[in-house]
């Protein structure tokens, strides 16, 4: 495929790698991709062993001293060159993207344009690095604060998003003055590599150590040593609300700091004063986009009583016409789930769901036949369901989407607040007074809330992240950028005196 070649993965068969400073190069253990589209190897990576592990650490370290002296404006440029780099191999990456992890060319794509996008935020954000100035009590004061780069931050990332996610990370953190150190999910390793190597031919055109940016592969013992190291200050972790609760726990035993980006269990609004047909094309790609895998993916969908029929009916007739197959056909709608496994928790929470009482409308099941031999392909389901199952109470990582009722705003909004999961959100209402409600204290208890627009397809320029269970982080835009820096209060005494705030009298 000519986009393993331009990637410079034409050698990845062999079991090799990239380089001793980004991931192990001698270590006979190996991880080996597989594609879910048909179930063909990509290629092999090795596993980074802890000698190695700790080379990289080193490696980070000493490049921390030379990248934090470099003004910020001057890492900004670096980070925009890395941005016209990404321009360049878009359509390449793109592809490796939906090829390693399974999602459609054009969210292949999309993902990538992500990445351009926060390079982009990231070369803006290298001026407006600002702190604060505060008007002193003692005279011939000065006071401000200002922030400092942390060091080195350690990025883990999941495989539904393999390189989205960790560029809003590590953008945002190289501007600041940070290095990176990635430990990408198993699953996806290639995308990491492709990453490593874009990035490695701007560094080298400039003469800036490779070590501001590096690599590591492996399980999750490779990320334990990060977690536990107290040389890595900050941890940026994406993944299941488990992993982020082991993770928390490990970092705060060391007193370190966390970025967690953990489950959703998003719900939709539909009222009987919606668009019906905006609320139904929302619902439909914000359920079945990346087939259910994404962490904002809409799974919830709590539709007025008297419009339920006409909205069920609608999402019906469109769930027969959703095209599955392979990603890289712009036919397709709905590609593969990441792995055989994730088919069998699909069909472990359908079990689940008609154990607690729900009802499969439609789908669900495992494709079989030309095309989807590997297992790995599904239909997407809809069900009824009522919000207290367990099942339902569950992130089921698969295109599921339960469907309820209700009959008051109160009760739409403590339906859609009755789960531990606080991410993504949504109303679709024409009515200003539901929409208003919906944004205010009253309503939604997620991170994300939108009116009129789905669960899923966050801009770069909102802090994107949840609450409750959700971990509680924010990436990307707005003001995200103050979590990867330190903050420091400096007061200057211009005076020729000493005194002391709040009139105290110490007088030697």
């Amino acid at each position: 495929m000519d986009f393993i070649k331009q990637l410079g993965l034409n050698d990845l068969n062999k079991g090799t790698s990239t380089g001793r400073v980004f991931l192990g190069s001698e270590n006979s253990e190996i991880i080996t991709s597989y594609s879910p589209v048909d179930g063909s190897k990509i290629g092999s990576v090795t596993v980074t062993t802890k000698e190695e592990y700790e080379q990289v650490i080193t490696t980070a370290q000493k490049a921390f001293e030379s990248w934090r002296k470099m003004p910020a404006p001057q890492r900004g440029e670096i980070v925009r060159q890395i941005g016209n780099a990404l321009r360049e191999n878009k359509d390449a990456l793109g592809k490796l993207v939906s090829w390693e992890m399974g999602k459609i060319y054009q969210e292949g794509l999309g993902e990538v344009q992500e990445m351009i996008d926060i390079c982009d935020f990231a070369v803006g954000l290298s001026r407006q690095l600002y702190g604060f100035t505060m008007h002193s009590e003692r005279p011939s004061h000065r006071m401000y604060d200002q922030y400092h780069p942390l060091g080195i931050t350690g990025i883990i990332s999941a495989f539904n998003f393999p390189v989205a996610v960790w560029s809003w990370n590590t953008m945002l953190a190289a501007v600041c003055g940070n290095v990176m150190v990635w430990k990408p999910s198993e699953k996806t390793p290639l995308t990491s590599i492709a990453c490593q190597n874009i990035i490695s031919k701007v560094l080298k055109d400039n003469h800036i150590d490779e070590g501001v940016f590096c690599l590591i592969n492996g399980d999750r013992t490779v990320g334990e040593w990060m977690t536990t190291d107290k040389r890595v200050p900050l941890i940026s972790a994406t993944g299941s609300t488990r992993m982020g609760k082991e993770v928390a726990a490990v970092v705060g035993q060391r007193l370190g700091k966390t970025i967690l980006e953990l489950g959703g269990n998003n719900a939709i609004i539909i009222s009987d004063k919606a668009d019906i047909e905006m609320a139904v094309r929302a619902t439909v790609f914000g359920a079945v986009g990346t087939a259910g895998q994404r962490c904002t993916s809409t799974r919830r969908l709590i539709i007025h009583k008297d419009v339920f029929e006409a909205v069920k009916s609608r999402i019906l007739d469109i769930y027969k016409m959703i095209r599955i197959g392979n990603p890289l056909d712009s036919d397709t709608l709905v590609g593969p789930l990441i792995d055989t496994d994730a088919v069998d928790n699909m069909q472990n929470a359908l079990k689940k769901l008609k154990e607690e009482g729900g009802t499969v409308l439609y789908g669900g099941e495992v494709l079989s036949g030309k095309g989807y031999e590997n297992g790995c392909y599904v239909m997407p389901a809809v069900c009824l369901a009522e919000n207290h199952y367990e099942i339902v109470q569950h992130e089921t990582f698969a295109p599921i989407l339960y469907l309820m009722t209700y009959e008051t705003l109160d009760e739409a909004i403590a339906l859609h607040n009755g789960v531990v999961q606080g991410l993504s959100s949504a109303i679709f209402t024409l009515d200003l007074r539901e929409a208003e409600t919906f944004l205010s204290a009253l309503g939604s208890d997620c991170g994300i809330a939108n009116v009129n627009i789905g669960t899923s397809g966050a801009e770069i320029g909102g802090a994107f992240g949840g609450e409750k269970e959700t971990g509680g982080g924010r990436e990307s835009g707005s003001d995200a950028w103050k979590a990867y820096m330190r903050r420091q209060t400096n007061t200057i005494n211009w005076g020729t005196e000493l005194p002391l705030a709040q009139g105290i009298k110490f007088d030697v």
